[in-house]
Parts: structure tokens; C-alpha cells; sequence
């Protein structure tokens, strides 16, 4: 038992690592690592949320010091994006229906994704347009909500495939808008089931670690090709998951 906590608490640690270096706070991460451990829904889903809050905090943070966010394009994908957010929190899902519904977007996106990356777009010269921007964070807030996953692992592809963001700049939206949403999704569920794990106090110190580090290395490190490459393969791997569970 000592040695599969060492080994659950070491892969959320690297989890935090790797999402957070293109803006993502883990969470689908987190989830695959709970259900292949044998974690119940009902504890997954707000643990998730609590460890995606963590990381994006900090994720927001570093990209925002390093000139990556634009709280005029934040801001209208936050307005609807985070009563959105706490109203799917409230609500459970079945397994049957939750898993399926959530790996075939995120293999969807990783597929849309990586075929991206095949021309070099050019970087975002306009804010996204308000309008849109609002609709799509209330639907992205409630896809997060539902699923547990804080909302920016949708989010992400979302803006480089419309064009509306750079990858740095798509990451620290993401990264802002998963502290917002997690923030009201971890509200919601925990009003509804506020089951969490005794090692929760554990893993948190663990993902901040993750996320400082993964962010630092998103943050200087990465040019857009390969931070595109690592989101896709992300989302392929929570997805085929999801899918197969």
C-alpha cells in the first residue's frame, strides 16, 4: 500500500509537470491516474478540480508575470464561463455516458490539434471577438464543470484552431480561465459530493511543485510548434483513456 500512494503521489507530480508547461492544470491527468488506481467518481472528480485549482493559480501567475495574458481577451470568456462552471460541478454524470463523452473530445481536439502543426500559423493579431468569446467560455465552463477537468484542456485548441491566440498566449488564457472555472466547479461539486481523499493535503504541495516548474519551462522555454505537439499528445492519452475505461 506504501508503495502504490509513492508511486499515485509521483505520477500526479508529474502530471502537474507536464500540463502545466502549455498552460493546462492537469485535471484530465489526474482523473486517469484516480481511475486506474481504483478511486471512486464521486472522490475523483472534486479532487481533481482541488489539484486544477492549485496548478492554475500558479500557471496564471507565471504566465501573467511573463507578459503572456490579456485580461481583455480574459475576461469575456470568464463572464459566463464561471456561473457555467459551478452549475455542471452540481451536477453527476454517469459513468456510461461521462467517459465516452469526454475521451471522444479530447481525441477530436488532439487529432484537430496536431494536424496544426503542419503550417506555422501566423500569431493572433485581434482579441477574440466578445460575442463569441462569451458563448464559448459558458459552454467550455459547462463542459468543465461536468467532466471535472477545470475547462482549459478544451479551451486551448479551441483558440489556436479559430486563430484567435498565440500557443503562449492560448496557454495563459487557459491557465486563468481553469483558476476561475475550477474555483466555481469545485463549489459546485462539493455542494453535491464533498468525498476527498486524506492524502489530498499531500498531493497539493506535490502538483505546485509540478506546475512551478512546468510553467517555467512554458512559460521561456518552448517554441509554438513543440507546445502544440505536447498538448496534442496530451489530450490523445486522457482521451484514448477515457475512451477505454
Amino acid at each position: 500500500m506504501a508503495d502504490g500512494s509513492l508511486v499515485l503521489a509521483l505520477l500526479i507530480f508529474l502530471t502537474a509537470i507536464v500540463y502545466s508547461i502549455v498552460g493546462q492544470a492537469g485535471a484530465t491527468g489526474y482523473l486517469a491516474v484516480m481511475g486506474a488506481f481504483g478511486f471512486e467518481p464521486a472522490v475523483m472528480k472534486p479532487t481533481a478540480l482541488a489539484l486544477n485549482l492549485t496548478v492554475a493559480a500558479i500557471g496564471a501567475v507565471r504566465f501573467a508575470r511573463a507578459g503572456h495574458l490579456d485580461g481583455r481577451a480574459f475576461w469575456p470568456l470568464a463572464l459566463l464561463g464561471v456561473p457555467a462552471a459551478g452549475l455542471g460541478g452540481a451536477i453527476s454524470l454517469p459513468a456510461a455516458i461521462y467517459h465516452p463523452l469526454v475521451g471522444t473530445v479530447l481525441l477530436l481536439a488532439a487529432i484537430q490539434l496536431a494536424r496544426s502543426t503542419r503550417a506555422r500559423p501566423a500569431a493572433a493579431t485581434q482579441r477574440p471577438p466578445i460575442g463569441w468569446s462569451i458563448l464559448a467560455g459558458g459552454g467550455v465552463g459547462l463542459l468543465s464543470g461536468l467532466t471535472g477537468t477545470g475547462g482549459g484542456v478544451f479551451l486551448a485548441p479551441l483558440l489556436l484552431l479559430a486563430g484567435w491566440a498565440g500557443a503562449r498566449q492560448a496557454a495563459a488564457l487557459s491557465a486563468a480561465c481553469n483558476l476561475v472555472a475550477s474555483a466555481a466547479g469545485l463549489a459546485g461539486a462539493w455542494a453535491t459530493a464533498p468525498a476527498l481523499p486524506g492524502a489530498l493535503p499531500l498531493w497539493i504541495p506535490l502538483v505546485a511543485a509540478g506546475a512551478l516548474i512546468g510553467s517555467g519551462i512554458g512559460s521561456y522555454g518552448l517554441p509554438d510548434r513543440p507546445m502544440r505537439l505536447v498538448l496534442a499528445a496530451i489530450l490523445a492519452a486522457a482521451g484514448a483513456k477515457l475512451v477505454l475505461s
